[in-house]
């Protein structure tokens, strides 16, 4: 359903809710406890409920915060979607994040409330549908895929270092045409780049073949994710996967990795024999799985809104991000 449609209603079993994540100045995002004697009880969840017959999810989520939090939502926009079987009812859960409000934040309904940053939260204390909300909470709006040349470290890592000065804090080492040896001494130095910066460094290479090197995470070629039977890589590690149909998403929310990158969205410079999926075909593919997903090919930092319009986590890019690409 987009942003715009009114709800015309649901079977009895399925339940379309919105959810607002909230955050303050210091990035920490509000969560609600949900009562003991309600459905998951005890939990902790993002605020919203129910969206009523006739209402567009802004306008179901702006009243379900006014009556649960006392705030007036002045702006949001689409974080993510998540569909969820309970075995007892079927849950859409429609979540926005709330960018601009008005008021203080209060339990109107005698709920206790915390702010908690993404970092801290535990999956466990939440119903099984917000776990992908935890996911898309902790990955940044965007995700540079890094460009040329590899085979020429200094200048390299000298665009590396000025992305991070710009601001990118989830970094993609694709260098495939480097032997093991200098992939190795390439992250090596490119890790230490990310560290002072607080940006994460992901490997996109075999997962064996880079066990012992440093590293905030994994990145997985289409064709390692679909021969893998269970998650890869170390505890608490980021670990993505490229995908360009609706199995290979699937395959990576089946194995619970904590990202997919869907492409083409556009014709790109690097694959022009592609055919594009188009923003209409990328929702709705992203809206059949419960997993943030990043929009790429051909895409720039101006393209971000657009594709948060259209369910993505936000965008990937190698040349409108990289320096001299």
């Amino acid at each position: 359903m987009s942003a715009s449609t009114p709800n015309t209603g649901a079977s009895p079993a399925s339940v379309h809710v919105m959810a607002g994540a909230i955050a303050d100045a210091d990035g920490r995002i509000l969560v609600a406890k949900r009562p003991d004697h309600v459905h998951q009880g005890g939990l902790w969840e993002f605020p919203g409920g129910k969206l009523e017959i006739g209402e567009t999810p802004e306008e179901g989520l702006r009243r379900e915060l006014n009556e649960e939090l006392g705030i007036q939502v002045l702006a949001s926009r689409p974080l993510i979607r998540v569909h969820h079987d309970y075995g007892d009812r079927h849950v859409l859960l429609d979540v926005r994040r709330v960018d601009r409000y008005s008021g203080v934040p209060v339990g109107c309904e005698g709920q206790p409330l915390a702010w908690v940053a993404p970092e801290a939260m535990d999956p466990g204390r939440f119903p099984a549908a917000d776990r992908p909300i935890i996911n898309a909470l902790r990955l940044p709006p965007v995700l540079l895929i890094t460009g040329e040349d590899p085979r020429r470290p200094v200048d390299f890592l000298e665009r590396l270092a000025q992305v991070l000065t710009a601001g990118i804090r989830l970094v993609q080492l694709r260098a495939h045409d480097l032997s093991l040896d200098d992939y190795v001494r390439l992250a090596r130095s490119a890790h230490a780049l990310c560290e002072p910066h607080g940006a994460c460094l992901l490997l996109n290479r075999d997962p064996r073949s880079v066990d012992g090197v440093p590293r905030h995470g994994l990145h997985l070629t289409s064709q390692t994710l679909m021969g893998l039977s269970e998650r890869p890589g170390r505890p608490n590690e980021i670990v993505g996967a490229s995908c360009h149909d609706q199995a290979q998403l699937a395959r990576a929310a089946e194995l619970g990795l904590d990202y997919g990158v869907l492409s083409p969205v556009q014709v790109t410079a690097s694959h022009p024999e592609a055919i594009p999926l188009g923003w209409r075909t990328f929702a709705d593919l992203v809206d059949l799985v419960p997993l943030p997903v990043y929009a790429l090919g051909g895409l720039r930092s101006e393209d971000l809104e657009e594709a948060f319009r259209h369910g993505a986590q936000g965008i990937g890019a190698i040349r409108g991000l990289w320096p001299g690409q």
